[in-house]
């Protein structure tokens, strides 16, 4: 049975106190009998603190980004042994900000993944098309070279190591959101093309999450969806009543 996950990823937002406080809130307000996995994902400066304070909760702490290398020269950059050392063991990689903003290429992020997943690393591995793809009709291809090029040039994964999340690029930040009817369709796309790849056991048991402005009104209609199996949530994961108002979505 595949697990149903909600991710919280707060990009560059808030300072200790800031972060603290929010995670505070969300434990205050969380259902603990919610069978959920939960993720939140601060910025790095605050994930050892965020680790402490959810420390018996149900709660567990995403970094947002890793490096490719294992270490080296790479002024402000951070490793997976120094994820791993203050006891990270999830990372998000390819979110459409990192592939636009920092030009991280497949091949990069092809890397990131491997290493990861070697490591032992849960992996978030987002994919998704721009507006101008899916209006060019591309956003089926786009998407499966996105996958050839990334998950599928790993010959072996267990699929309770990666979790992948379909952001629709031009539903973040911009607040779009795919239609429920959407995000199934891509979804069931992704899932039969990992079921060609790898088998239907593995399809069938792997988490594929969407992200794209989910809203508190607007999740329970994308999570009934049968092939979404939960959410990657960017503004609303600020804000504690929305995030777990969306955790109660599913």
């Amino acid at each position: 049975m595949r697990k149903k996950v909600v991710a919280g990823n707060w990009k560059m937002n808030n300072d200790l106190i800031m972060s603290n406080d929010l995670i505070k809130a969300i434990k205050l307000k969380l259902n603990i009998e919610n069978d959920t996995d939960i993720y939140i994902s601060p910025s790095f400066p605050f994930l050892n603190e965020s680790i402490k304070q959810c420390e018996g909760t149900k709660i567990k702490v995403l970094a947002q980004n890793v490096n490719e290398n294992k270490c080296g020269a790479f002024t402000g950059e951070v490793s997976l042994s120094m994820l791993k050392s203050i006891g990270i063991d999830s990372v998000l990689i390819g979110h459409s900000e990192r592939r636009e903003y920092y030009q991280e290429t497949d091949e990069i992020l092809h890397k990131k993944l491997s290493n990861s997943l070697h490591e032992g690393f849960k992996v978030f591995f987002c994919i998704g098309e721009s507006l101008n793809d899916r209006e060019s009709d591309l956003h089926f291809d786009v998407i499966e070279d996105q996958l050839e090029n990334t998950i599928f040039k790993i010959d072996k994964i267990n699929y309770e190591n990666l979790i992948i999340a379909y952001e629709p690029v031009w539903a973040i930040g911009t607040g779009l959101t795919a239609s429920p009817d959407q995000a199934q369709e891509i979804h069931a796309f992704i899932r039969k093309n990992i079921a060609e790849r790898f088998g239907e056991d593995f399809s069938n048991n792997i988490s594929i999450i969407y992200g794209g402005s989910v809203k508190p009104d607007s999740a329970a209609d994308i999570f009934s969806k049968v092939d979404v199996d939960g959410g990657l949530i960017g503004g609303a994961s600020l804000n504690a009543h929305d995030f777990v108002e969306i955790v109660n979505s599913i």
